[in-house]
């Protein structure tokens, strides 16, 4: 089980606004194709398919695979919140990890309608019951903003009173989002944004405007995966391994300790992290490069504590540095992230994986950080459950 695991190819679509995007099985299929070509292998290779999403019936990954030929492999639906893509990745991984499989695919989709986050099922328990019920008794609910937005724009609040983060803190996330994504001909928004009009967005809940959110959206992205014995006998880029992984969910601290910082997720974060660092032997002072869960500024500011990234309570001074950015300590986010690459639930995992792989073969163009070695991937999804890769380039 300690061998490395290749990442042969990856590939994603543009993501999209809700009604601008083909079906979802449309662009699974893009995705996935991409992913092969990228690798230099047809599909009959393919041992294992593991397909992520959220928001969907049962099957759909065979309704988006079968366009790519029916070989009667085991296609596996993976439901994991927004950390669904990773979550399908993980599984892949352990895969060919394992010796089961020496190729695997695992794809990420999501076909979303406007507006914010909602339960499909209201006739039987809601999964985020519990997190709703300690959420109430920490903050209270409100019946007018976004649940999503409460959860996230809590844990914001609930940090800028303990440190004192001002506003503007926050919007600076946003600004530097956009800027990354001005390079990225895949993204939603690309166009620039400042300060002033980030605050001046209608306000969601706590610190939270409305352009500290991310939008949903539509889009796939897809990664193949294969052992260093397959890539060498196809003749495969070999170039970028999985170095370590950890897959997380809640533990007893997440209702206990009665904080909406570990009610989002902030100990499993931390746990997944420094399972990986331990795993790979390093540190996050050793990263060059990281797409981590932004789903809101909240959550970014907070997660560069959890990662490591800065110690606690200091993540303030880390975005006023510029030490998120190119020409800081390390690059957060060069996609443009959640914020504005878009945040297809079922897809954001994998279009991270790919985004890195990207940047770790030298292949992102203008957003390309220089001499890139190890990146780190982030990517949570509450109900709960967290992913932590770190991808290392080994040639």
């Amino acid at each position: 089980m300690d061998r490395l695991v290749q990442i042969a190819g990856v590939g994603m679509t543009p993501f999209a606004k809700p009604g601008a995007s083909a079906a979802y099985n449309v662009l699974a299929e893009q995705a996935a194709r991409a992913a092969l070509a990228d690798a230099g292998i047809d599909y009959g290779q393919v041992q294992q398919a593991y397909a992520g999403y959220v928001y969907g019936d049962s099957t759909c990954g065979q309704a988006a695979l079968y366009g790519l030929g029916r070989t009667g492999i085991p296609i596996v639906n993976v439901n994991n919140n927004c950390s669904t893509g990773s979550s399908a990745l993980w599984l892949a991984r352990q895969a060919v990890q394992s010796g089961m499989v020496e190729c695997a695919l695992a794809v990420g989709f999501e076909q979303m309608r406007p507006g914010a986050l909602a339960s499909v099922w209201d006739d039987r328990p809601n999964p985020l019951e519990r997190l709703d019920a300690t959420m109430s008794q920490v903050q209270g609910i409100d019946a007018h903003a976004p649940v999503a937005a409460q959860y996230f724009g809590g844990a914001g609040r609930a940090y800028a009173e303990a440190h004192g983060t001002a506003p503007e803190t926050f919007a600076k996330i946003s600004v530097k989002a956009r800027r990354h994504a001005a390079h990225n001909p895949r993204a939603v928004f690309r166009t620039a944004l400042t300060e002033e009009e980030v605050l001046a967005s209608p306000p969601i809940y706590g610190p939270l405007t409305r352009l500290q959110c991310c939008p949903p959206t539509c889009g796939a992205a897809a990664a193949v995966v294969c052992s260093p014995e397959f890539a060498r006998r196809h003749g495969l880029d070999a170039s970028v391994a999985i170095r370590a992984q950890a897959l997380t969910t809640d533990t007893a601290s997440t209702f206990d300790a009665k904080d909406m910082l570990r009610v989002v997720g902030y100990d499993m974060s931390k746990a997944a992290a420094g399972r990986v660092y331990a795993d790979a032997g390093v540190g996050p002072e050793d990263l060059d490069v990281v797409e981590l869960h932004d789903c809101f500024t909240a959550n970014e500011l907070i997660t560069y504590e959890a990662l490591g990234l800065t110690p606690e309570g200091t993540a303030e001074r880390f975005v006023v540095d510029g030490d998120n950015t190119y020409g800081g300590k390390v690059v957060t986010n060069p996609s443009g992230g959640l914020l504005s690459k878009g945040h297809p639930l079922g897809a954001t995992g994998l279009a991270q994986c790919a985004e890195l792989v990207w940047q770790l073969r030298g292949q992102a163009d203008a957003r390309q950080v220089e001499d890139a070695r190890l990146a780190l991937q982030h990517n949570i999804g509450l109900g709960g459950a967290c992913v932590v890769t770190l991808y290392e380039r080994t040639s």
